[in-house]
């Protein structure tokens, strides 16, 4: 861990002038990058979050009077891409050092990084990558605890020009996720529980309607396998529609809707059979102002035994306006829902449980030249739910501090 937070820091600390060197559609986006060293583009950053106060830090029910403390993040990053003829080499390293005044318990470093290389052909292209995980951030809405985890993943494709602007191909990866066997809450082992491993492929199809614009259907199966709780065991198989705006369109990201085939492998758990959905997307208008949504819809697991898994529907929408050249001012709302689904034949202490997580929050920032912003933030998130341990409020208030974005 103190090597990646070096290599973090040394490619942060590095001055240069901003490589001017624009890429094209279909090709990793290197305009943002900062320093060119030869073939290699890097793109350093380092953020300071959350230097304020935290009212409620471990989400604690209204009724056992919520602990405050005084908290701090600072995340290093650097973006890397390398050009090796006609391919390239991709790959970024991040840190975040999360610090608590008080409760050090909750303090973390916490680490994630990945590399992939794309090869685009004439009529073939392909791509490799892999993905590193070590983190005591919570994994979700779910569960409160800061525990340790680490995930490895991998993932690679291959797709095929069928016709001028259509394109066909294949998709796979694996990723396996693991809790410390110390970690709980509740006083359930979240390594029992929740370690697995994910095995996931697909059928894809694209149509390029633009440069910038391609409309994407994919048909996948998925096994999701539990180490030490094979109740949890499922397999899916899944269908979807999608469209992508490539990263030089003035709408960036892509959204996708479709249906998922969610079977348990052992009997005494519903299936879910429904829609799924899931979008990133952001807009700039005018070079003023910024909107960004994001949506989920889909299957999660629970580390309840009685429900070990809830459907997760979730929005969340950001919007950011340079009301003067220095100044801007920043909204942001989120909304998600938690549908647990009930293991038939046990006791259920909230049966057909829902609960409820809103979030709203914004500030304002202070742009100093065109790569540090100094920013106050307010954030209020609370959950609605029937399990009166589960029911909580908290703020979070503070500084910001960017440089490099």
């Amino acid at each position: 861990m103190k090597n990646t937070l070096a290599i973090a820091c040394l490619c942060t600390l590095v001055v240069s002038s901003r490589a001017l060197a624009q890429g094209v559609p279909g090709e990793p986006d290197i305009s943002k990058a900062r320093v060119r060293l030869g073939r290699l583009y890097l793109n350093p950053t380092i953020m300071l979050t959350n230097l304020g106060w935290d009212t409620n830090v471990f989400n604690t029910p209204d009724q056992l009077e919520p602990q405050k403390d005084f908290t701090m993040t600072v995340t290093p990053r650097s973006d890397l891409w390398l050009r090796m003829g006609r391919s390239w080499l991709t790959g970024y390293i991040k840190e975040d050092l999360v610090w608590y005044q008080t409760f050090g318990s909750e303090r973390s470093a916490n680490t994630s990084a990945g590399v992939g290389v794309l090869v685009p052909l004439n009529r073939l292209r392909f791509n490799v990558g892999a993905s590193y995980l070590s983190t005591r951030e919570r994994p979700g809405y779910e569960i409160d605890a800061r525990s340790q985890r680490g995930e490895l993943g991998y993932d690679g494709g291959v797709e095929i020009r069928a016709r001028p602007k259509t394109f066909v191909g294949i998709r796979g990866a694996r990723k396996t996720t693991g809790y410390d066997s110390d970690a709980t809450f509740e006083g359930v082992s979240l390594s029992e529980a929740l370690d697995r491993t994910l095995t996931s492929g697909a059928v894809t199809v694209r149509q390029q309607v633009t440069p910038l614009t391609a409309i994407t259907f994919d048909f996948g199966r998925a096994q999701d396998r539990f180490e030490f709780s094979p109740l949890r065991d499922s397999d899916s198989t899944s269908a979807a529609v999608g469209v992508k705006f490539d990263t030089f369109a003035i709408l960036k990201g892509s959204a996708s809707i479709g249906y998922r085939d969610f079977e348990p492998v052992l009997a005494g758990l519903p299936a879910y059979q429904g829609l799924i959905a899931t979008a990133d997307l952001a807009y700039v208008a005018f070079g003023t102002t910024r909107i960004g949504v994001q949506a989920v819809r889909d299957v999660e697991y629970s580390f309840e035994i009685t429900q070990p898994y809830y459907l997760l529907t979730g929005f969340s929408g950001s919007l950011t306006r340079r009301i003067s050249r220095p100044l801007d001012v920043v909204g942001r709302v989120s909304f998600q829902k938690l549908d647990y689904r009930d293991r038939v034949g046990v006791i259920v202490a909230a049966p057909d449980r829902v609960d409820h997580v809103r979030t709203y929050g914004g500030g304002f920032g202070y742009h100093f030249g065109k790569d540090v912003r100094i920013g106050l933030n307010v954030d209020r998130q609370k959950r609605y739910s029937p399990v009166l341990d589960r029911h909580y409020h908290g703020f979070t208030f503070g500084t910001s501090v960017t440089y490099g974005l």
